[in-house]
């Protein structure tokens, strides 16, 4: 058996790489943090209808749901002097970037037809680049090292990088409408897009030009990448599939993540209307920078609070235990603000907003790092390295669970009995009620994920033990390959 602290030590990586994975993932976070705040111009100066909405809304969900794990099977099979994933970061980073500057170009002199068409269609070449980008951009991360803390280094650099993306995409709001800037929203974000899009499209392709990667073209053990392999192949994704999810311990990350993901994001499209009608009686103009400050501050929270402390306490304590201190923390946060929500007395939610913010601030830190060990155990049981497809499982269940948060947004404002058309004096239960979702709905969704992750396996211990058999393995297939051709 191999020495495990030697083991331990290998594939530390150079910060250098670390940051070059790290501007890609502010590029990640950027687009949808931007996208998400530019679609409301749709809706409120374009005149889109609500079918409009649902099919802009759905259909990228859909075309996710068949893209990514086909990306995944593609990238995981490639053979390059390259490697398998450098030449679609690249390729994926320039379409993203190209097809966001086109799709917001929609002016109010045009149809309500040509202009859904327009932004739909474009809108599917943007999906597509950020399908070829982001599957193959996560994989990269899980394979650049195979040592247990150095997982959540990288993971921790990244996710601190991309955290700015939600910083700065709350400011927007007051760009967009303040008539100082730009006489109209449609105006704004067909020049915002580009202002967007072409810094965070350098971004996306950063990991490509100074990630390197090694030489696949002798993998003989890879699949044949042509039309009708790949046409053929939903049976071999299913089966990967189908062989990710028998692994116990991949089954609680992306349950667990599900639940925390899903609980947050339902109410986070809740906050303009919490913030508005329970701390300022419905007057929005009143609120001045506090819709757009709850989100910045939660952002700053994880930056430079949550990130940190959770890498320490990861060192410290293991991966799982990071995970259950932060999300215990941010049922705290939760709490508080059920009671820090105080009519005409905004500022009172600071207090809470630095333990709100451990619960999804800490979340892709450790659940990615995670991910990376998990892939290590399939190696073990296949012999295949597969991070494209478990990292397009993962987000698949991201992807999954922020397209069931927006149905559920709607389902809590219906249960309630909100309007925003009627005065805040006839609904003040309903108000209260949404108040009462937005606290305690995702605390429910952490406390979920918590029982789940409660027998999480895999600690530093066994991560090492796993990588010194594949070691083992690898030496043995090697010792073999020499005598051949000797």
């Amino acid at each position: 058996m191999r020495n495990t602290k030697a083991i331990s030590l290998i594939n530390k990586v150079p910060m250098s790489k670390k940051i070059a994975f790290g501007i890609g993932m502010f590029a990640n976070q950027m687009f949808p943090a931007i996208l998400g705040i530019f679609m409301v111009v749709l809706v409120e100066d374009l005149r889109f209808t609500g079918l409009m909405w649902a099919m802009i809304y759905l259909f990228p969900r859909l075309f996710d749901a068949i893209s990514d794990p086909i990306m995944g099977f593609i990238s995981d099979n490639t053979r390059s002097k390259w490697g398998r994933r450098r030449q679609y970061v690249l390729i994926g980073g320039i379409i993203m970037g190209i097809a966001y500057i086109f799709m917001w170009q929609l002016f109010k002199e045009n149809s309500l037809q040509y202009n859904f068409w327009y932004f739909f269609l474009w809108s599917i070449v943007f999906y597509l680049g950020l399908t070829l980008f982001s599957v193959p951009y996560v994989a990269m991360g899980y394979e650049m090292s195979d040592n247990f803390h150095e997982r959540t280094n990288i993971m921790a650099i990244a996710q601190w990088i991309g955290q700015w993306a939600w910083v700065i995409a709350p400011w927007f709001w007051l760009i967009m409408y303040d008539p100082e800037w730009f006489p109209s929203a449609d105006v704004a974000v067909r020049e915002l897009a580009i202002w967007v899009a072409i810094p965070c499209a350098i971004c996306a392709i950063v990991p490509a030009i100074f990630i390197k990667g090694e030489s696949t073209l002798d993998k003989d053990e890879f699949e044949p990448l042509n039309l009708s392999n790949i046409g053929g192949s939903f049976k071999k994704i299913l089966n990967s599939f189908v062989e990710a999810f028998k692994i116990k311990e991949f089954r609680k990350l992306c349950i667990a993540t599900f639940f925390i993901f899903n609980a947050f994001n339902t109410v986070a499209s809740l906050t303009f209307f919490v913030i508005v009608y329970k701390l300022f009686n419905g007057d929005a103009g009143a609120t001045g920078i506090w819709v757009s400050l709850f989100g910045c501050l939660g952002a700053l929270g994880t930056t430079f609070l949550v990130i940190p402390i959770v890498t320490w306490l990861s060192k410290l304590y293991g991966k799982k235990k990071a995970f259950l201190i932060a999300q215990t923390i941010s049922i705290i946060g939760y709490i508080l603000l059920y009671f820090l929500f105080i009519p005409g007395k905004p500022w009172l939610y600071i207090i809470a907003l630095p333990f709100f913010s451990f619960g999804i601030g800490s979340l892709f830190t450790i659940m990615m790092s995670m991910t990376a060990d998990v892939i290590d155990i399939d190696e073990l049981n296949t012999g295949k390295r597969r991070e494209g497809t478990f990292g397009a499982i993962y987000w698949w269940m991201v992807k999954v669970g922020f397209a069931i948060a927006g149905a559920l947004s709607g389902l809590i404002i219906w249960l309630v009995g909100f309007n925003p058309d009627t005065p805040v004096v006839d609904q003040e239960a309903s108000v209260d009620g949404l108040h009462a979702f937005f606290c305690f709905f995702p605390l429910i969704g952490t406390l979920v994920a918590m029982w789940v992750m409660k027998d999480y396996s895999i600690d530093e211990k066994r991560a090492t033990e796993i990588r010194g058999e594949l070691a083992e393995r690898k030496d043995n297939v090697s010792i073999k390959k020499n005598k051949n051709n000797r």
